[in-house]
């Protein structure tokens, strides 16, 4: 985009899939990517292919399920690079299908605390640095899976509903602070965490489904200057997995 040189980025769940894309295409852009997640081998390799690109980055090994690890991601955020501009939620948990009357009361509270509660406390801990800056870009990824209920996977459904009204109600609360909130509802995309809830071989069994670089590809778009005209937005992104193909 031309216009991200320098800027500094977290993004959770930057192992694989998604996250590790959006990492990536982020770097190439110029920003300094600061990637998160549980596996610290995973994501110190992430931000070494950053660093390749010409980038710089660095690894945080958090479990955004802790609290005090939500705040450890931002103090070292800032202790490296000195700002926080862009933050991507992305991080959650894919569970398998399970009907509710099945479900781990257990599991059920871990899918709402990764998916919907850390990213609220995370964009919190976040919020001072960018009102004090007097910019940012958040963008929370969604999925197609948060615009209906379906069976069988309720709880995710729950969390990605969320998170569009939460995109919403803090778009209306920083605007004034130069601070655009947004988020990408993707449809199916071939990820390591889709192939093993759903058992399936990604793209192999089903050729629709998208590719993780498509939305980074749009992460990048929101993260920039050129989406100054779009805050509290759900984009869908579903690609051949739209409904209106079916």
């Amino acid at each position: 985009m031309g216009t991200l040189e320098n800027r500094v980025a977290i993004v959770t769940g930057a192992s694989q899939g998604i996250g590790k894309a959006i990492a990536l295409a982020l770097g190439r852009e110029g920003v300094k990517v600061v990637a998160t997640a549980r596996t610290t081998e995973a994501i110190e390799a992430v931000v070494d292919q950053v660093r390749e690109g010409g980038s710089d980055g660095l690894a945080v090994t958090a479990d955004l399920s802790v609290e005090a690890d939500l705040g450890r991601i931002v103090e070292q955020t800032v202790e490296r690079f000195g700002q926080i501009d862009i933050l991507v939620n992305n991080a959650a948990i894919i569970h398998p299908r399970i009907d509710l009357v099945d479900f781990d009361p257990q599991l059920w509270r871990q899918v709402i605390e990764v998916n919907l509660i850390s990213v609220a406390l995370l964009t919190k801990a976040v919020l001072p640095h960018m009102i004090e800056r007097g910019w940012g870009k958040i963008i929370n990824i969604s999925s197609i899976g948060g615009r209906k209920g379906g069976k069988s996977r309720s709880a995710y459904r729950v969390t990605k509903a969320g998170l569009i009204s939460l995109t919403e109600s803090v778009a209306a609360e920083v605007k004034a602070h130069g601070i655009d909130v947004n988020c990408i509802c993707p449809g199916g995309v071939d990820t390591e965490g889709y192939r093993e809830a759903f058992g399936n071989r990604g793209r192999e069994d089903n050729p629709s489904l998208l590719l993780p670089e498509e939305i980074a590809n749009l992460t990048v778009f929101l993260a920039s200057e050129a989406s100054s005209a779009i805050t509290g937005s759900a984009v869908d992104a579903f690609g051949g997995t739209n409904p209106l193909f079916r």
